[in-house]
């Protein structure tokens, strides 16, 4: 749920070269992944509820704020679920330029939603045994990659390679490296489905932060030692990077990782947001048929495609705007969470915590202050990317607004009130 592999990092050297590309992967999950992952931590192995940081936030700050948070999640989701079919195509296009024509690869990005979804109903181990799979063959190559480098060893300085679109600058780099090194707390909304949440959640979280740096550093590394320019990278590029190093095949290899990528990622993905609308239906935010399960696998079916439905229309919008929309919009929920974190601490001191940020309060309180810090260069990109004929900022301001305007009109058509932060009932077979 965090990261598929190196893909998707390319644009990080486009904009910063190499040498700023490494400290960016290097320090991104210091301020960035690493107390988020402590946060999530805390959080997950205190109250390993199903919903994960939307229930987290509720218990902490009450309805209207738990309301926000799942509801900055879904919108966010919108955005970020859109980057991995265009992803997908985006490598497809390397190995096949035929669908780049026409609305071709905007079917192959309906057609990998539809597969998601349909897998997602099969279940979450099915899920999950298809991402390990899916990881350990998107990694081969590039452990090829990192093996031939050395023999071409600044032999590449000269190399021709397909001329690049991107426009990525230093601060689109930044927001490209926390792309990806984001995401860990959407393993927490399926915390009920997990053996042994308490112990397995810190555990997990820890030893990821270090082999998602390792699995975006060495191949980086390995091809600064052929001397390529760091304008011959884009997103896709690793496809003809992989080309110069060991000919057809490898490139191959490597589109066909990309592809599996993507694929992998949104699949994952999947199953955490439409974990969201399924508790908030056990909590009477949304109506009871977001409860729903299926008969067999369990899973909320409703729930995963109605997602589905509203993630597809934003496969046009191409790679660098969705990251800026999505970071800005996830970037608010896990301000949330950190917040969910010190209330939780003043109004719960006793609460079981088997898993603790150190420093006790002040731990908890400057823990998220380098993320919130890092969200100030989305908030300076933001203001130039355009969307729907406004900047990018005006429009997430917008979705923001739309939530609290969501939240009254959803207590006003149920006056009664809604279960209870503690309660979970089951949900409707």
């Amino acid at each position: 749920m965090v990261s598929g592999g190196t893909y998707g990092i390319e644009d990080i050297v486009h904009g910063a070269g190499y040498g700023g590309a490494i400290l960016l992967l290097l320090l991104t999950p210091l301020l960035w992944s690493l107390p988020t992952a402590f946060m999530i931590g805390e959080l997950s192995s205190a109250l390993p509820f199903e919903g994960g940081y939307y229930a987290w936030v509720r218990r902490a700050m009450g309805d209207f704020w738990g309301f926000q948070e799942a509801w900055l999640s879904l919108v966010a989701s919108v955005f970020d679920m859109a980057i991995y079919p265009t992803l997908f195509v985006l490598y497809l296009e390397r190995l096949f330029p035929w669908f780049a024509e026409g609305h071709r690869g905007l079917v192959v990005g309906l057609a990998v939603v539809a597969a998601c979804t349909v897998l997602n109903v099969a279940g979450v181990r099915v899920v999950s045994t298809t991402s390990i799979w899916l990881f350990f063959a998107l990694s081969a190559p590039f452990a090829i990659m990192v093996v031939l480098s050395p023999f071409k060893f600044g032999a590449l300085m000269h190399a021709v390679t397909t001329p690049t679109t991107s426009r990525v600058d230093i601060i689109g780099g930044v927001l490209v490296a926390m792309w990806n090194y984001m995401g860990w707390d959407n393993a927490s909304t399926i915390a009920t489905e997990v053996e042994k949440p308490q112990r397995t959640y810190p555990r997990a979280m820890l030893a990821a932060v270090a082999l998602v740096t390792l699995t975006y550093v060495i191949p980086v590394a390995a091809v600064w030692m052929t001397k390529l320019s760091p304008t011959a990278w884009e997103t896709g590029s690793w496809a003809d990077i992989a080309a110069l190093l060991g000919g057809p095949g490898l490139r191959a290899a490597l589109v066909l990782g990309g592809m599996m990528s993507a694929f992998g990622m949104f699949n994952a993905l999947v199953m955490s947001y439409s974990r969201l609308p399924l508790a908030m239906a056990q909590d009477g935010m949304l109506p009871r048929v977001f409860g729903k399960l299926h008969r067999k696998s369990r899973a909320p079916w409703v729930s995963i495609v109605v997602c589905a439905i509203f993630w597809a229309p934003c496969l046009l919008l191409g790679f660098e705007r969705l990251v800026t929309i999505d970071i800005l919009l996830y970037g608010s929920s896990v301000m949330l969470e950190f917040a969910a974190l010190i209330a939780l601490r003043i109004r719960e001191p006793n609460l079981a915590r088997p898993f603790r940020v150190p420093g006790g309060l002040f731990g908890a309180i400057t823990v998220g202050i380098p993320p919130l810090l890092l969200l100030g260069f989305d908030l300076v990109r933001s203001q130039t990317e355009r969307v729907a004929g406004m900047s990018s900022f005006a429009f997430g301001a917008i979705l923001v607004a739309a939530g609290i305007v969501a939240y009254f009109l959803n207590h006003a058509l149920k006056p009664m009130g809604w279960t209870g932060a503690e309660e979970h009932p089951q949900p409707a077979a």
